[in-house]
């Protein structure tokens, strides 16, 4: 039933290894230290690779890592039990051995892995037969009431009649049906009642009451009646300013009229930006806390303060670092990463840490903090670097223009930061054709065309051999975005164009009919490079908008290797103070890295990320 079972240290030594089939695992091994192990994402114990998948446990006192790997289609209920026995089978068995970091050693662990397997197995096969035990009255709803909550008072009695519907004689309530007292007939207190039956004089008073109050209501209604106006067709709504079909011609023509005199004399270039991201972009910088506030931090009584007791020479557990580790949840929380990742990030460390053993003067909450610190700068350090500047050389010499996508929901910045991307490229002596493939959003290439009319005057054709370094590619409003950004990609070929930069509508990443339009744009066009505009602002809402936009791309190109997003470009980041949390739960989603980081209105203001700095503006 088990494919492969290995045993590993973490500095990558197979200490020992079983292999039921004849399969190549090594692809998948790889991929689970690669995307599990190594970017902190060791809280769920399992990872699926192709039609594997992989179990894991960590011993982290001896630095040892076990995988079990099996088919996914198959149900098995005895892996976990499985890990654990051959676990505390191994530790005991060899733990001099392990101590000693003797990992040539020859473990023969043959017969204690059959004898285990085959226990594990039975054990599986006993409970899959076990039938589904009831719940304990304990464990029941109706144990968690009191005696307290089923005393019925008469003040309770009219607050439960309202808002309930009453049928018949009887009323639902939360306990038991009770019944409601018959309703009495309407006598009058005085009427004189002989043997029990009413005098014939009252009883045709009544009757009379009786009539008039069923004939009121409807002579009103008939004083009320009114005759109904003639139906109407539904009349469309005129505006203002609006125009008709006739008027699109004008528009158009105003459209696509440029006049180079009336440009020259309305832009002027402030040339102080040229020649500032030249070397190329620096990384970013975060605010340092004052002095005052760091002495501050450094005093007893700050958020971590009640843990730094718990020191010493044991084997850390999961109940020892629980208080440190809701601590730092909730402080990530606060830093607006989303709530889910921050209870990922937690469950890794607490795997992480869990058996390590601590030295004498080290504190179970600093312990915490520096694994979590560490986990975080991981998981914003790339498992791959985006080097565009190369790839644009590389392609260059191919004679192709290497092409880049912007896509994003609504709002978040994309025109303005592909204009400060366009202008570091231009920087470094690209030429570049912007493709203004948003066709439906009003003003959007009427904005790319004021980018280039004010990137060609920071960098006038003079200063480059007489040649153009921006150009945009348009066609109007309403037209087939991915037939836009085909022709584009094709006339910068012709044209010897370097670099392409693709604009794309916002939309939301449950809109599907758009969706399938971006999917068909980068499955046709296939671009080398798809980049993901998000704000740091959100928090929640990024992972939302990362996962549904990768499944989108993946469900709808309809491809075995589709092309997903490849990095994030984070805008607004100069309107967060400290709360960065956004580019911890981005990357933590997509594993793709933060290209560009955003931070102000200028074309310089575009700076590349810097791990450590974003992670201890995190941790302060």
């Amino acid at each position: 039933m088990l494919d492969l079972f290995t045993i590993f240290s973490k500095g990558g030594i197979v200490l020992w290894c079983f292999q039921s089939t004849t399969q190549i695992f090594t692809p998948s091994v790889n991929a689970l230290i690669r995307s599990v192990i190594l970017q902190e994402r060791t809280g769920s114990h399992t990872f699926d690779h192709d039609s594997l998948r992989l179990q894991y446990k960590l011993d982290n006192e001896f630095e040892l890592i076990f995988v079990v790997a099996y088919q996914k289609i198959l149900q098995l209920s005895y892996v976990d039990k499985f890990l654990s026995d051959v676990h505390l089978e191994f530790r005991d068995r060899y733990k001099n051995e392990l101590a000693k970091s003797q990992w040539f050693y020859n473990f023969n662990f043959k017969n204690s892995y059959d004898a285990i397997l085959a226990a594990a197995e039975q054990w599986g096969k006993h409970q899959a037969k076990l039938p589904k035990q009831m719940r304990t009255f304990d464990e029941s709803i109706k144990s968690k009431k009191t005696v307290a909550s089923m005393i019925e008072r008469k003040d309770d009695k009219d607050n439960k009649k309202q808002g309930k519907k009453k049928k018949g004689i009887f009323s639902n309530d939360d306990s038991h049906l009770k019944i409601q007292e018959p309703v009495k007939p309407d006598v009058p207190k005085q009427s004189p009642v002989t043997n029990g039956e009413l005098d014939e004089e009252t009883l045709l008073a009544n009757r009379l009451k009786l009539v008039q109050k069923i004939a009121g209501p409807k002579k009103k209604a008939d004083k009320q009646k009114s005759p109904k106006p003639e139906k109407t067709g539904k009349q469309p709504r005129k505006w203002e300013l609006g125009g008709t079909n006739k008027d699109l011609v004008n528009l158009e023509l105003e459209r696509t009229t440029d006049k180079r005199e009336d440009v020259e004399n309305i832009i002027q270039a402030d040339t102080s930006m040229v020649g500032k991201m030249k070397p190329g972009i620096q990384d970013l910088e975060v605010e340092d806390e004052p002095e005052d506030v760091k002495m501050q931090s450094q005093k007893p009584g700050g958020v971590f303060s009640i843990f730094k007791g718990l020191v010493g020479n044991k084997s850390l557990t999961k109940e020892d670092m629980l208080p440190a580790l809701d601590k730092f949840k909730d402080h990530l929380i606060s830093k607006n990463v989303a709530a889910d990742i921050a209870y990922k990030l937690c469950e890794s460390v607490s795997t992480k840490l869990e058996g390590k053993v601590l030295g004498t003067f080290d504190s179970v909450a600093s312990t915490v903090k520096n694994t979590l610190t560490e986990a975080l700068v991981q998981i914003l350090s790339p498992k791959r670097r985006v080097d565009i500047l190369r790839d644009a050389y590389e392609a260059k010499k191919n004679n192709r223009p290497y092409v880049m996508t912007f896509c994003g929901v609504n709002g978040v910045g994309k025109s303005t930061n592909l204009a400060k991307i366009c202008f570091w490229l231009i920087e470094n002596n690209f030429r570049v054709l912007i493709a203004a493939c948003d066709t439906f959003r009003a003003g959007a290439v009427e904005q790319l065309r004021t980018h280039t009319r004010h990137l060609n005057a920071l960098h006038p054709p003079e200063k480059h051999n007489n040649q153009t370094m921006v150009q945009l590619y348009e066609k109007g409003y309403g037209k087939d975005a991915a037939g836009i950004a085909m022709e584009a990609i094709r006339f910068a070929k012709d044209a010897r164009i370097d670099i392409v930069l693709v604009d794309t509508a916002g939309r939301m990443q449950d809109n599907e009919p758009l969706m399938r339009a971006l999917t068909k744009l980068i499955k046709v066009n296939e671009p080398d490079l798809v980049l993901f505009v998000g704000e740091a602002l959100v928090g929640n809402e990024a992972v939302d908008q990362l996962v549904k936009f990768n499944q989108a791309l993946a469900d709808y190109s309809s491809s075995v290797n589709p092309h997903i997003i490849d990095g994030i470009v984070l805008t607004k980041f100069d309107t967060i103070d400290d709360k960065v949390g956004a580019a911890i739960s981005m990357t933590y989603i997509t594993g793709q890295p933060i290209v560009f980081v955003g931070t102000g209105q200028t074309y310089i203001d575009l700076k590349a990320l810097n791990a450590k700095a974003v992670v201890h503006a995190l941790m302060k």
